[in-house]
């Protein structure tokens, strides 16, 4: 307990200095947001996924917290997903080039012997799509890390019902880290997560997710799995659904996700954060209470259904950009003054 308590503060401290130290380096390389009218250094995802293997192999190595078998493979493997997430932010990889990497990670770490067979697919397609949600939700300041420090708690949550001490203490790092890098991600956004850091915690909070609910049943098991990452889910069926009925590629970026939808109802950036990390709690608090009991398996159609009414009540507004490039106001200034100085002429 008292070496947790270390290491998540550790990690929330590793993590801000880090994020902070390779803004530079990010920036000089060219690994920033493209999305965004201003540069924004990917350094939040490396320092996240550093610090959280860091931190958690030297509680194994030392012996004070052993990961136990089967999560010191899940770490591994969700270094590698981080590293091949970096790839996609340095080189723009295809689409399908991180979602299948990140299928083969998940296929390597899930528990069959708990899960079976048919279980065990599930639940790779699961830790998968998972992964490919987190990515999505980094598209606003402060949104993927707050949903993900939401989700590691109460992932770590079951897992220490199940006296799974090792994951436990793993998600509890890497929430801590998550929480470091929000210092420079709040609006507006000093750093970035990236493709690295989002798929690196949505791969890690899945597959722990999957571990701590292994051999209870796929029916509730499923439905706290997505009460644990309902926002998430909600923003992926949101961005599907929406560009399926307007005929877009799937695949092809729009501002169409949760918090652009939410930002054309007039929400600032920060309200937009706060609205869904307070959702995202919410669902937590129900997987978790359904997982241990205190809640009964009803609440989590409760929360089905609250998600499917967001869905299909945000799906149809308009998802052209909300704000115009700050250049263009200048551009016009100086067009409305030549035109005068013609006319006075």
């Amino acid at each position: 307990m008292l070496y947790g308590i270390a290491a998540a503060a550790a990690a929330l401290l590793l993590s801000a200095v880090l994020t902070a130290l390779l803004r530079v380096p990010a920036l000089r390389l060219g690994v920033v947001d493209r999305r965004r009218r201003r540069p924004v250094p990917l350094s939040g995802g490396v320092a996240v996924a550093v610090v959280t293997c860091l931190v958690a192999a030297v509680g194994d190595e030392s012996g004070v917290v052993p990961l136990g078998s089967g999560v010191v493979e899940t770490v591994v493997a969700a270094g590698c997903v981080a590293v091949l997430g970096l790839a996609a932010d340095v080189r723009r990889l295809r689409w399908w080039v991180p979602l299948a990497g990140t299928a083969v990670a998940a296929a390597l770490v899930v528990p069959y012997g708990e899960t079976g067979v048919v279980g065990g697919a599930l639940a790779v397609v699961w830790i998968a799509g998972v992964a490919g949600a987190f990515r999505g939700l980094d598209h606003a300041d402060g949104l993927a890390g707050s949903v993900g420090v939401v989700a590691a708690f109460g992932a770590a949550a079951c897992a220490a019902v199940e006296l799974m001490e090792g994951i436990a203490v793993l998600l509890s790092v890497l929430a801590a880290a998550l929480a470091g890098f929000l210092l420079h991600n709040w609006h507006p956004a000093r750093a970035g997560l990236g493709a690295g850091g989002s798929l690196f915690t949505g791969f890690l909070v899945a597959s722990a997710a999957v571990y701590a609910r292994a051999g209870q049943g796929i029916g509730t098991g499923a439905g706290v799995l997505f009460a644990l990452t309902a926002v998430a889910c909600a923003d992926a069926a949101l961005v599907v659904l929406g560009r399926r009925l307007a005929r877009w590629p799937v695949t092809r970026g729009r501002p169409d996700h949760l918090g652009h939808r939410l930002r054309r109802l007039g929400l600032a950036p920060r309200a937009v954060t706060v609205l869904l990390g307070a959702g995202a709690l919410g669902g937590t608090v129900v997987g978790v209470g359904v997982h241990t009991g205190a809640v009964s398996g009803e609440a989590l159609l409760w929360t089905g259904a609250v998600a499917a009414v967001v869905v299909l009540a945000l799906v149809r507004l308009p998802v052209t950009p909300v704000f115009r490039p700050r250049q263009r106001s200048s551009d016009a200034s100086s067009q409305v003054t030549g035109q005068l100085r013609v006319r006075s002429g």
